[in-house]
């Protein structure tokens, strides 16, 4: 045999040999590639980034909206809604002054207007709901106050909200209505601080709106008077996306939502009369 001939079980070792590097080769290949494709997510399974969507809305607003904020919520997965909620007046305010805002929803026509006339909000806004005042009691009504002038039995302390906001606003007309002027204790900056003032006790009654005093059922009682229908009385609550809203999209969608049919089942039942 040849010394430059191998022989059948060298070239057999050979192959084996080469096979193996070959096998080993592909592996480390294989290792590297599957590091690179795991930092990248398929298409099918990429979830949207989370999204805050901030809304400023009247202190009446508050307990029907967070009701619909969890019905958005789990309709827009990654969507949390975030609420600022207060009087009217300073919403519009700070609005206007660049406040972080993706809507603006208000409790009368007349504070809506100070954010549209400074070029704040996106289009027209929407008339979506009405609300109207109603007396807050104690219950059982102890000072038994049947009407708007028994606000000012001696003896009865009365809250009512600061004329700017619309609650104010509402209580300012019904005293034109009922040819009566209040002497309140305390001017409050939003509608939910009046009714607390009448749930604590630390006032006997409080001009607030029909839907406040659904929500705190069993905490205080409502009285009815029929001024709180009269022209100028009754407010109307518009809605509308802020002006440069980095959420434009979203925050549309949250008002297609509210003043849509979920919604306005949400504002009937909640007390409002939806439009």
């Amino acid at each position: 045999m040849s010394t430059t001939q191998r022989s059948p079980r060298t070239a057999r070792r050979g192959a084996v040999l080469v096979a193996a590097l070959v096998a080993l080769l592909g592996l480390s290949l294989a290792a590297c590639g599957g590091s690179g494709s795991s930092d990248q997510a398929s298409p099918s399974g990429q979830q949207a980034a989370p999204k805050t969507l901030t809304v400023s809305a009247a202190a009446s607003l508050t307990d029907v909206y967070q009701q619909l904020a969890q019905q958005f919520q789990a309709a827009n997965p990654g969507t949390t809604v975030k609420f600022n909620f207060g009087g009217s007046d300073q919403l519009a305010q700070q609005v206007v002054q660049g406040a972080p805002a993706d809507v603006l929803a208000t409790a009368s026509s007349k504070t809506m207007q100070t954010a549209v006339q400074a070029g704040k909000i996106q289009g027209e806004p929407i008339v979506y709901a009405t609300n109207q005042p109603e007396i807050a009691v104690a219950p059982t009504n102890p000072k038994q106050i049947a009407s708007f002038t028994d606000l000012n039995k001696p003896g009865v302390t009365t809250v009512v909200c600061a004329p700017a906001v619309p609650c104010g606003a509402a209580a300012t007309a019904a005293e034109k209505a009922a040819n009566v002027t209040l002497h309140p204790v305390s001017e409050e900056q939003d509608v939910k601080s009046v009714l607390t003032r009448v749930e604590t006790g630390n006032a006997d009654a409080g001009v607030v709106y029909v839907t406040d005093v659904k929500s705190a059922q069993g905490k205080v009682q409502g009285v009815t008077f029929p001024q709180a229908t009269a022209q100028g009385v009754v407010q109307t609550y518009p809605i509308g996306v802020v002006a440069g809203s980095p959420n434009a999209q979203l925050a549309q969608s949250w008002v297609s939502f509210v003043t849509g049919p979920q919604g306005k089942a949400a504002l009937q039942q909640a007390g409002f009369t939806t439009k």
